[in-house]
């Protein structure tokens, strides 16, 4: 059976990836992270280290989780092309944490045969807190018809699509139908185990960088 292809057609916005749980967190994933990525950064494998610099134990290296959300995308788009995606790190992930990656489409546009889906992504841990947020873009074809066509070298069908947003979805809608992506510091509204997420691990720094894939560039003449 062939594997499942995403049409730009069918999506809509406020339509909700469906939602990635990881297995937890462990010391063994972070070595092998270690050695797949080259980053040994002994904050993520070296407990002692970590303890000595003030820290509870190690933690997961934020491209980790990134990984993880790009993971998400990936299984959901197939077929589509990747063309933009960037996360910001939040709170950091231990050992023991599971991570729990979701989606929502925020928009929709299409023009001169080329269709885009935008998506805003985050994660989230075991007691619903936000550790990570993002988003990406998706270059979609417009239909099975749409495919066949571009494949066999004809030209693209061509419908033009006004942008569509949660915010105007929203405004339309009287501002409470649509959802969106949860805040940082915010409730996600998710039912949640063990502590509450007002209590955080002692000592932990807020994170604040931001990691984007680079764009293609075109080779100068």
């Amino acid at each position: 059976m062939p594997a499942r292809k995403l049409y730009f057609e069918t999506i809509r916005v406020g339509d909700e990836l469906p939602a990635l749980a990881k297995a937890p967190i462990d010391r063994v994933q972070l070595s092998r992270y270690a050695g797949a990525s080259g980053d040994y950064n002994p904050v993520h494998v070296d407990e002692l280290y970590a303890k000595s610099v003030g820290m509870p134990s190690v933690y997961a290296p934020g491209m980790l989780v990134m990984g993880m959300l790009g993971q998400l995308i990936s299984d959901w788009a197939r077929g589509g092309q990747l063309r933009r995606y960037n996360v910001r790190f939040i709170k950091m992930v231990w050992p023991g944490d599971t991570v729990v990656c979701k989606g929502r489409v925020s928009d929709r546009h299409g023009s001169g045969g080329r269709y885009f889906v935008e998506i805003d992504l985050w994660a989230e841990n075991q007691r619903g807190e936000l550790v990570m947020k993002g988003g990406s873009q998706i270059q979609l074809f417009y239909s099975l018809e749409d495919e066949s066509r571009q494949r066999s070298g004809q030209a693209p069908i061509v419908v033009e699509v006004p942008r569509e947003s949660l915010a105007t979805a929203s405004a339309n809608a009287g501002g409470s139908s649509v959802p969106r992506a949860p805040e940082e510091g915010e409730d996600s509204g998710e039912p949640r185990t063990g502590a509450s997420s007002k209590k955080t691990a002692p000592r932990e720094k807020p994170a604040a960088k931001t990691a984007t894939l680079p764009s293609a560039r075109k080779p100068k003449k």
